[in-house]
């Protein structure tokens, strides 16, 4: 009976997201391969973060954009990548060992992005160079995630999510501030960030192809006494739930990485539980470009000082990222990603508010940055306990679609209402909308404890 009890206690534990190791047992390092794709997240968001801390006011102050224009760019910039990451997810499982190479072109082609932008100064032209660019996002995100989550233990993967997420945060912390010292330093600032984006971007690439592995210890098959093909690696040596070794996976019943097989992956109550909650609370998050589009308008904020105020939010998340995804791994990881909304709620409540004491920005960049740590890294974390290593990336690439139609239609949306009625009216309607999409994620996804096995009652 107590046997019982311990493993129905276990169970729920793991369906609540929060995986405990065994008495005594040391705890795991990260993998290099983590690492390896840190830096090249390091190095890519120097990059890509100098162009997106000054894209919006080059678009609306420089080109005269109106906020729906403004908005539909930043809808495609953050939320085309949606139409390929299924693609890219799908190329890299059925590959077997594709994860580094698709998740290479992905690099590749958005570091090719950047000196177009030099070339565009009109809607169609910018929106196709940012589509292109997303493009490249999408192809890399749920390979370079799978990646991550094969090299990890189940016990630490919300670790190994924060600390790849930290590393990438570093350079959106060092992005902004190289952008706002080139703006600073040159006649023609816009074009010279452009040109650098563009440099830093090849080195994020060759990064990639010099040091990040070919394959990882998760992926990799073994042949059993019996000659059948099991899996070996994080995934296969316990149990998440029990800490057991699990029976022998055949990979002649597993899954076939086809694209039917990843769509299938809905199915799953779980999987289908985590997608549904990501799209709705993706309908509801404001932009990053808006919400320091909405700080500088409360605050009058220069605009040769505007590419600095990303940098708040890189610093809290590169400073929270580590300890919540730890924190994730022991108290449950929905229980931190709901948390991390609610930290996106009292920053719009802040932005609503008549303050404009000189605390204002500061606190709304923690609570900014406090959301990503909490979300960002954990959200795939939930997402990897409920799919086969064999569809890895294409289970995550579900979530992340999801999502990223979601903040796709939140951009245009948000656009338009402030066109028509003004930014507090769009931020209201915003405010209230992740609410009540935040209470019915808490509904939604509830923990249902796994049954006791047979000849354990």
């Amino acid at each position: 009976m107590y046997v019982a009890d311990s493993r129905a206690s276990t169970s729920a534990a793991s369906a609540e997201g929060a995986v405990r190791p065994r008495a005594g047992r040391r705890r795991a390092a990260v993998a290099p391969t983590v690492l390896a794709l840190g830096a090249v997240s390091l190095i890519t968001d120097v990059s890509s973060e100098m162009v997106t801390a000054v894209l919006p006011l080059y678009l609306v102050t420089g080109l005269g954009l109106s906020p729906l224009g403004f908005g539909l760019l930043d809808g495609i910039y953050n939320g085309f990548s949606a139409l390929v990451r299924l693609i890219g997810g799908h190329l890299a499982d059925r590959g077997g060992g594709r994860h580094k190479w698709v998740a290479g072109f992905g690099y590749a082609l958005s570091a090719a992005c950047k000196p177009l932008l030099l070339l565009a100064h009109t809607l169609t032209p910018i929106g196709l160079i940012l589509a292109a660019d997303r493009t490249g996002k999408g192809l890399r995100t749920a390979p370079r995630d799978a990646l991550i989550s094969l090299s990890s233990t189940p016990e630490t993967r919300g670790r190994a999510f924060g600390v790849h997420r930290a590393m990438d945060t570093a350079g959106a912390l060092f992005g902004p501030l190289v952008a706002f010292l080139i703006l600073r330093a040159t006649v023609d600032g816009y074009d010279a960030v452009f040109t650098v984006s563009f440099c830093v971007a090849v080195v994020g690439v060759l990064v990639l192809v010099l040091f990040v592995p070919n394959s990882v210890n998760g992926a990799r098959t073994k042949p059993d006494p019996d000659g059948a093909r099991t899996k070996s690696g994080p995934d296969s040596a316990r149990s998440p739930a029990t800490g057991t070794a699990p029976q022998a996976i055949s990979w002649d019943t597993a899954p076939r990485p086809t694209l039917r097989a990843a769509l299938a992956l809905l199915a799953r109550p779980d999987l289908r539980r985590v997608t549904l909650c990501a799209l709705l609370l993706g309908l509801a998050t404001v932009s990053d470009s808006f919400v320091y589009l909405l700080l500088q308008r409360r605050l009058g904020v220069p605009d040769r000082w505007f590419a600095l105020l990303p940098l708040g939010t890189a610093a809290a998340f590169l400073l929270l990222a580590v300890p919540l995804g730890r924190l994730a791994d022991r108290v449950g990881r929905w229980r931190v990603f709901l948390a991390g909304h609610g930290a996106l709620l009292l920053a719009y409540a802040l932005l609503l508010t008549s303050w404009h004491g000189t605390a204002l920005p500061y606190a709304v960049l923690l609570l900014h940055g406090c959301f990503y740590a909490a979300t960002d890294g954990v959200l795939m974390a939930v997402a990897s306990e409920s799919v086969p290593e064999e569809l890895r990336s294409s289970g995550l690439a579900l979530v992340q679609t999801g999502q990223a139609l979601a903040r796709f239609v939140c951009s245009l949306g948000f656009g338009a209402a402030w066109t028509a009625w003004g930014d507090r009216t769009a931020l209201t309607a915003s405010t209230v909308a992740l609410a009540l999409c935040a209470l019915f994620a808490l509904t939604l996804r509830r923990p249902t404890p796994s049954a006791p096995s047979e000849g354990l009652a």
